[in-house]
């Protein structure tokens, strides 16, 4: 099923474009285009800062306001080293941008660019039936990745350089009632922020839609933006862990394909405020918007960034499930996807600052 099938209730060509597009941890200039762009037509103001973070800002009739957090950049490689020598071909060594499962690399394709344009090339794998046992038995380390360009390697050597950077290769596609690719985490939320932004109208609150960098390397954009932005109230919006699929007992699903936008809780960075995601249930059953609530034993989201950079901060943290996490097979469901824009957008135009978060 293609992407373009008009069943889909959202703008899957913007959804396709994100998803597809370049930009790992501190580069994510390819992707703030495209970001830009967008909030242009839907906010007031749009700025950047010397960090590649974006903020559109639509002004609301009150100085109350709402930052909603969504990160621009997918784990992906810097190039470390071109190794080889004359008459040999030439593999190129990689150094990991964000947190990644060896065991998931094997056998793709990548791309590298380079001040000269994308390279195509290939994360091989011995063929099976050549290694022994304790090869078999082995657990692989990122570090020993490495990209066959299929060049000899002076060729190699003369075209990439370290510091050049590596993504995954991979489309975005519609399987069932599912869409899959590389980078949902995060830019299936980035889709959803923009999308709720083209939405919402003469809100209350002020709202700054922020799109932050370096999310996956320690929360870094979303640090300096609590900071500067020093809003009110901050929403963040990322993917989180759903384990519904064999292998896994009920207890440690977290969320569930299908079931609706996920409001957190918890995680391992983070502990919501209370009155905060309970307002969030609040809007979602007066909405009749389908949702269900996150418990994420590990990991972290831009939502710990906003909590106490500039002072004590409500927070809250919407969710969109998806499977396969950090691999090139990240998969939501649409329901899902839609669920979480109706959410936000809601949340946002009932916010007049009237509501004390204070606990």
């Amino acid at each position: 099923m293609s992407l373009a099938d008009d069943t889909v209730p959202f703008d899957v060509e913007l959804l396709t474009e994100l998803t597809e597009t370049s930009g790992v941890p501190g580069y994510e200039d390819r992707v703030r285009d495209l970001v830009v762009e967008e909030l242009e037509s839907s906010v007031d103001e749009v700025r950047t800062d010397a960090m590649g973070n974006v903020v559109g800002t639509l002004e609301g009739d009150s100085d109350y306001s709402v930052a909603v957090a969504a990160h621009m950049d997918e784990i992906g490689f810097m190039v470390r080293h071109v190794r080889g020598k004359e008459g040999e071909y030439g593999f190129v060594e990689l150094d990991p941008l964000g947190g990644w499962d060896a065991r998931v690399l094997k056998a793709q394709r990548v791309t590298i660019h380079t001040d000269d344009g994308d390279l195509s090339g290939v994360i091989g794998s011995p063929p099976p039936h050549t290694l022994d046992e304790e090869d078999r038995k082995k657990t692989p380390d990122v570090e020993d990745t490495y990209v066959d360009l299929g060049l000899p390697y002076e060729d190699a050597d003369e075209r990439v350089s370290p510091g050049d950077l590596v993504t995954m290769d991979q489309s975005t596609e519609l399987v069932g009632e599912t869409v899959t690719g590389k980078a949902l985490d995060d830019r299936i939320c980035l889709f959803a922020m923009l999308e709720a932004a083209r939405r919402l109208e003469n809100p209350d609150a002020t709202i700054h839609f922020c799109a932050t960098v370096q999310e996956e390397v320690g929360l870094r954009g979303a640090n300096a933006l609590g900071v500067d932005v020093d809003p009110d109230l901050a929403i963040a919006l990322d993917v989180t862990v759903a384990n519904d699929v064999p292998g896994f007992d009920d207890g440690e699903h977290v969320t569930e394909l299908g079931a609706g936008t996920a409001i957190k809780l918890k995680d391992s960075s983070v502990i919501t405020n209370p009155k905060v995601h309970r307002r969030l249930q609040s809007v979602a059953d007066e909405e009749e918007i389908e949702s269900q609530l996150e418990i994420l034993p590990a990991g972290g989201t831009d939502t710990a960034g906003f909590q106490n950079t500039a002072g004590a901060k409500p927070v809250g943290a919407i969710s969109i499930p998806t499977r396969y996490l950090h691999t090139v097979t990240e998969t939501a469901h649409v329901e899902d996807v839609a669920s979480t824009i109706d959410l936000l957008e809601a949340f946002l135009a009932s916010e007049d600052g009237e509501h004390d978060y204070t606990l």
